[in-house]
């Protein structure tokens, strides 16, 4: 059972894992080396419970006591009570949500070992921002994507953003990192999968017409906002597929283009 711990001083060292949570250049370092990560709201602390990820610690206003009450009570953690005004001095925003958890990471998969047994996976090249990694997650959950494969320069699927806008769909998905890029897209392909590049590009394909629901193994591989995918990872590519667009739209955000993506990547999917 949890330990409820009034805290009324914001230096206090057992609040550690929140400070700076605004400060994004600190806590992508050092979430990652000290192996946690922030857990913001109701839904999503349940969730990463769910997941299995352990909590570390606890950190609520007093007036969400009673609605994690049975999070609290099988928590092996401390759960810190403290004033809404505290809170914000210490993560350096305002807790509308009243609810924070420091959870555990996990070991990462290795790219190897999702791909042994997916069919459907997205590829993301330099995606650092935060909202679309979210965002990405969420709808490859919602649309039935087997595993997601990050570049090394993507940013960090477990930053507090990124969990927050995916409402936890990042404890969904599995993840893992490409060592070497774009050398580490061979592992895709000869793991089977035909790789899909996609871009605004008018050489490019229409999805539609590719009809990739019906390839045995899929990966569909994604660029960052703006710059999209680099020339060495569409050298790479298998085919290059677009999105056709209407009223004179050139491409799509990176978050809305991976939705339709995935759509037509996984509609009519036999099921196992």
């Amino acid at each position: 059972m949890g330990e409820l711990i009034t805290i009324d001083t914001p230096d206090d060292p057992r609040l550690n894992d929140y400070t700076g949570l605004t400060d994004v250049e600190l806590r992508r370092r050092r979430e990652p080396a000290e192996g946690l990560f922030i857990a913001e709201g109701e839904k999503v602390i349940r969730r990463a419970g769910d997941a299995g990820y352990a909590m570390r610690s606890m950190l609520l206003s007093a007036k969400w006591v009673d609605t994690m009450r049975d999070v609290i009570d099988e928590a092996p953690a401390p759960v810190y009570v403290v004033e809404p005004e505290l809170a914000e001095r210490v993560t350096g925003y305002h807790v509308h949500r009243g609810a924070l958890a420091s959870m555990r990471r996990k070991s990462l998969h290795s790219a190897a070992d999702l791909l042994r047994t997916a069919r459907r996976v997205v590829v993301m090249e330099s995606v650092n921002d935060h909202t679309n990694i979210g965002a990405i997650f969420r709808s490859a959950a919602a649309l039935g994507i087997d595993a997601v494969l990050l570049s090394p320069d993507c940013a960090d699927p477990l930053y507090r953003r990124s969990v927050k806008v995916s409402m936890g769909a990042v404890f969904s998905v599995p993840y893992a990192r490409l060592d070497t890029w774009p050398a580490g897209l061979a592992t895709v392909g000869e793991a089977g999968f035909t790789l899909l590049a996609l871009t605004p590009d008018e050489r490019a394909e229409p999805l539609d017409e590719v009809a990739p629901h019906r390839m045995d193994r899929v990966a569909l591989m994604l660029g960052a906002e703006g710059d999209g995918l680099s020339r060495r990872a569409l050298a790479a590519a298998d085919r290059w597929v677009r999105i056709p667009m209407s009223h004179g739209v050139d491409s799509l955000n990176v978050g809305a283009a991976a939705a339709v993506a995935f759509y037509a990547v996984t509609a009519g999917r036999p099921t196992e």
